[in-house]
């Protein structure tokens, strides 16, 4: 079986594009979503963000206090470094497993941080999603409620788009001036008959 990995920049629309490949039958792991979960059922993940975060970042039901975490470490670049070496690991492991659980020719895992997290090592090919910053920030904002600086400020924490792109073996512009879902259904024939051969 094929793991194929699909990452943008935010607002570039990755995770639409993988809702698309989803809706074709293809099994799709959510890497964000998933390790929202992670953070709350891996005993041995929470055990070391206890340790390096403090106990109480945690509550008596061993539920994580997102607020007060990201308070500590939206604001250090070295404590996001040092969870992120705690959760991508946990990450990366149970989509590993996650994939060998699946039947299907191929395997999507959707992650903002492919490259940055080394998650892209596990897998066979990469999408990337590619929109202009503008568009980018644009969606964001509407998106999420919140200012330029803001968006701004999130996307200076991942790799630069024009890097990222040339990491990928496939690109999906979803600028608006291309329809998305020709381009993912000739993609999804290509990694077909790659996966049977």
């Amino acid at each position: 079986m094929l793991k194929i990995g699909i990452t943008g920049g935010i607002g570039s629309g990755k995770s639409t594009v993988a809702k698309i490949f989803a809706l074709l039958g293809v099994p799709v792991y959510y890497a964000d979503d998933a390790a929202k979960t992670i953070m709350q059922t891996d005993k041995l993940l929470i055990e070391q963000v206890k340790k390096h975060f403090g106990a109480q970042i945690y509550d008596a039901n061993n539920v994580l206090d997102r607020a007060a975490l990201g308070k500590i470490v939206f604001n250090d670049k070295d404590k996001l470094e040092l969870l992120n070496s705690l959760v991508h690991p946990a990450t990366i492991r149970h989509s590993d497993e996650w994939a060998d659980q699946q039947t299907a020719p191929y395997v999507i895992k959707e992650a903002a941080l492919l490259f940055e997290s080394g998650s892209f090592q596990y897998l066979d090919k990469c999408i990337g999603v590619y929109a202009p910053q503008p568009l980018r920030i644009h969606r964001v904002m509407k998106r999420d409620n919140i200012g330029r600086a803001d968006v701004l400020a999130r996307m200076h924490k991942q790799i630069d788009d024009n890097i990222k792109m040339k990491l990928c073996d496939y690109i999906i512009r979803n600028d608006d001036q291309e329809m998305v879902i020709p381009q993912v259904l000739a993609l999804h024939q290509q990694l077909l008959t790659l996966a049977a051969s």
